[in-house]
């Protein structure tokens, strides 16, 4: 990879790699750590992206190829050595304002917040995908691609991760 290619790479899908470092994290400081060792892999193994194809799925599955490693390796180190509690924050997002009372514009970040905190309580293996799908819209095809899993997977786990959230959401929902 060129220096060219990485600058259109981060100019096209750095958004979307960011968002996606954002919500798997959890954090701002880790969100910005994971970015940077992604596009530094992606310098590392530039021949292997080909642009003809979908290279954000690629960037998004290097990201969370790095993600996985550092918390298992966080995790082996606690079992070792515990220093500290490994907690994921969820970072606030401000959504552009809509048009609207003061009421409704505090009815409406409340319920993104309970949304935000159902998402936060599912297991790892539906949270991400959830983030895949909604949050950066990939296909089914694509998150098959980038988590190495095969379609049917990807696509019971979304309808269980749907059935989890509408249970914990059940209420919240039967207000609105």
């Amino acid at each position: 990879m060129n220096r060219i290619q990485l600058e259109q790479c981060i100019h096209e899908y750095g958004t979307d790699v960011y968002r996606f470092c954002r919500q798997i994290t959890g954090s701002l400081q880790e969100a910005e750590d994971l970015y940077q060792d992604t596009f530094l892999k992606a310098v590392e193994l530039g021949e292997k992206i080909n642009f003809q194809h979908n290279p954000r799925s690629y960037l998004i599955s290097v990201a969370l190829r790095i993600w996985k490693n550092k918390k298992r390796k966080f995790a082996w180190r606690q079992r070792i050595a515990g220093t500290c509690e490994f907690t994921e924050e969820q970072a606030k997002t401000v959504i552009p304002d809509q048009a609207g009372s003061a009421e409704d514009e505090a009815l409406r970040q409340e319920l993104q917040e309970q949304v935000r905190n159902a998402v936060k309580k599912l297991s790892e293996k539906y949270r991400i995908l959830v983030y895949l799908y909604y949050t950066l819209q990939l296909s089914v095809e694509e998150i098959a691609n980038t988590m190495e899993l095969p379609q049917g997977t990807v696509k019971s786990r979304l309808h269980k991760a749907r059935a989890l959230l509408k249970k914990e959401l059940e209420v919240v929902l039967d207000e609105t």
